[in-house]
């Protein structure tokens, strides 16, 4: 016998009040009340207990929501695409879905798609840094990947320190010295340069320790560019590659959709790099600037500027021989130029002194045999005046 069936009873059978009934068996007088008429409406069908369950559901998720949230989730890990409760949240109020954030958590919680992280360190406990407007500070590094013939190449990018948009990303058999300032100067046409460059001190960024612990290198093509433009180059101390962290987290969203989407050549990959730039900055909801996009943060506010220097006063000091031909090489820039000095000097060890962009050619005793404006576009340097 039910409970509902023994409450009815006591009062039909037994002929006990509503009052007594519910005295007698810890209940409400209305229960009591409720299913005495339920009785006399349906009979028997009264003792089984009733779902609690309301009529309709107003606030209940539509059914093509939730299909979208799971469909958007299995497209973006497809992808391989940050696809978190964070992104697919951003993507649905996008395409004009009415949903809260906790609302697809539990979505993707009672369908098994998310795996949990206790583990994980909170987002609140983290000290961020960010430059406040864009081009204030950019940052640059490269990293490797392998190709499905198992040949190894580099990615360099730069990377906005405000917005974190992605001003550049290319691929390469190897990263030097004028990948450097190559893709430098393209992202500075593009988007303007920035007031300081963040990188590591890898001898394409920089010199500083070239030589000793103490740093006995001359400043190379990237620095001299910097210098010349009046930008502040920072660099992360050694073996800290989190002082770089916003570019270092780049490369792990990067790798992850690069896994998805295999390559045989590095034309391939770069079509690839090029789709998810256009991705990362236009689309794709960032944490750190509030869900926007990093082309909506960039484009927000004036970018800060370098001050370029009247005299960057950037020396260098080069000992060498004149050739048959009269000419001295000279690497500036990260190019090779040769020096027109004259086949009369030919075979006369020399002292260059450079000062920015004028060079200065002088024998051992001090004597003046030529002097130069630098034109980085060009090869051969004449002499804008012999001694």
């Amino acid at each position: 016998m039910t409970k509902y069936e023994l409450l009815i009873k006591a009062v039909t059978v037994q002929g006990l009040s509503y009052g007594q009934v519910a005295a007698r068996y810890g209940v409400s007088k209305t229960l009591v009340h409720k299913l005495h008429h339920r009785w006399l409406e349906e009979g028997e069908a009264a003792y089984q207990p009733r779902s609690k369950r309301p009529a309709a559901s107003p606030t209940r998720v539509p059914a093509a929501t939730r299909d979208r949230v799971l469909a958007l989730r299995e497209e973006l890990v497809r992808f391989g695409l940050d696809a978190g409760c964070d992104t697919i949240h951003t993507h649905l109020l996008r395409e004009g879905h009415q949903v809260s954030r906790s609302t697809v958590w539990r979505i993707l919680k009672r369908a098994d798609r998310i795996t949990p992280q206790p583990q994980k360190r909170p987002k609140s406990s983290y000290l961020r840094f960010a430059a406040d407007r864009p081009n204030q500070m950019w940052q640059s590094d490269f990293t490797h990947w392998t190709l499905t013939a198992g040949v190894g190449v580099e990615i360099i990018g730069w990377l906005d320190d405000h917005s974190r948009y992605l001003l550049h990303l290319s691929a390469h058999r190897r990263v030097s010295g004028r990948t450097v300032t190559d893709t430098f100067t393209a992202a500075g046409a593009a988007h303007g340069y920035p007031a300081s460059t963040l990188t590591d001190n890898g001898m394409v960024y920089t010199t500083r320790y070239a030589g000793t612990s103490t740093g006995t290198g001359n400043p190379n093509a990237f620095e001299t560019l910097l210098a010349l433009y009046g930008i502040t180059q920072k660099n992360g101390l050694p073996y800290k590659p989190t002082t770089q962290g916003k570019i270092e987290r780049l490369w792990q969203t990067l790798k992850k959709h690069l896994a998805a989407h295999p390559t045989a050549t590095i034309e391939q990959l770069q079509q690839i790099l090029d789709a998810f730039r256009e991705y990362y900055n236009q689309h794709r909801p960032h944490r750190a600037i509030n869900r926007r996009t990093p082309a909506f943060a960039y484009e927000l506010i004036p970018k800060a500027a370098p001050t370029a220097p009247d005299d960057p006063d950037l020396w260098r000091v080069r000992y060498d021989r004149v050739d048959p031909g009269g000419k001295v090489s000279l690497r500036y820039a990260n190019r090779m130029l040769h020096l027109g000095i004259g086949r009369p000097h030919a075979g006369t060890d020399i002292i260059v002194l450079i000062h920015n962009t004028e060079a200065t050619v002088i024998d051992p005793d001090g004597t003046i045999l030529s002097e130069h404006e630098i034109d980085p576009e060009r090869t051969y340097q004449p002499a804008t005046k012999n001694g």
